[in-house]
């Protein structure tokens, strides 16, 4: 019960932490979850998660203004997130990139292995390498890239003008998502709306998917709340109605 107090403890900053997440998520998926669900609150730098032990079950969302951190502290307390209700405080440490962008920034257990290490700080910019946890949340580092060009562009495109929209229904067809996408991300996603039953993905076809609410009335909230919600920077979602 005393989370309300250790956040009012630490000044409000950008950067939010995480616990009592559920550790036996793999990191990759992890992280990619977490920006899918926080960044309705605005824009995301980063998000931190480590594999040691001391740093499981954990992680740091960070965030480009305060106010985005602030309200995503008090919406998502608790927020059953692959099963386990979060734990959300304000980060004690300023993080890296916060302290860098303001001069502040200090080296830690960075210098230790700065010989071997000092060439990978300065790739840390390019986004082909941004799979080394820089920044999770660009699609470059996940092969996303090709699949831009390929799935979102030539599918979406005639697709977006269909010959009759359905009429509305209680299931959504998504489309234009991203390859790296899983049922999971999408049900932490539309679970916060009244409702929801369940998310179905076709293996065959990447980057659509069905989503199941109890009516229409449901489904009609969700798809306004989540129309055009990027999971990457490059892929809002298109939402309608499914076809029976």
């Amino acid at each position: 019960m005393s989370e309300p107090n250790a956040g009012a403890e630490t000044p409000q900053n950008m950067t939010i932490y995480i616990n009592n997440l559920n550790e036996k998520i793999k990191l990759d998926e992890l992280k990619k979850s977490l920006h899918a669900v926080f960044s309705q609150f605005g824009k995301i730098l980063e998000v931190l998660a480590f594999k040691t032990l001391k740093h499981k079950g954990q992680a740091w969302v960070v965030f480009e203004d305060v106010n985005s951190a602030s309200n995503a502290l008090r919406q998502m307390q608790g927020f059953p997130f692959y099963d386990k209700p979060m734990k959300i405080q304000y980060a004690k440490t300023k993080s890296d990139i916060i302290a860098k962008a303001d001069g502040t920034f200090v080296p830690r257990e960075k210098r230790k292995r700065h010989d071997d290490k000092g060439k990978k700080r300065k790739d840390q910019h390019d986004p082909s390498l941004a799979g080394m946890g820089v920044n999770p949340a660009y699609a470059g580092a996940y092969g996303a890239a090709p699949a831009l060009s390929q799935v979102s562009y030539p599918g979406g495109a005639k697709s977006m003008v269909p010959e009759a929209p359905a009429p509305p229904n209680n299931i959504l067809f998504i489309q234009n998502l991203p390859n790296e996408t899983t049922p999971m991300m999408l049900q932490m996603l539309f679970l916060q709306y009244p409702g929801f039953k369940e998310v179905r993905m076709v293996e065959a076809k990447p980057g659509i998917a069905f989503v199941e609410y109890g009516d229409e009335m449901q489904s009609t909230v969700a798809m306004q709340a989540l129309q055009g919600f990027k999971i990457t920077p490059h892929n809002p979602m298109l939402i309608t109605y499914a076809k029976k």
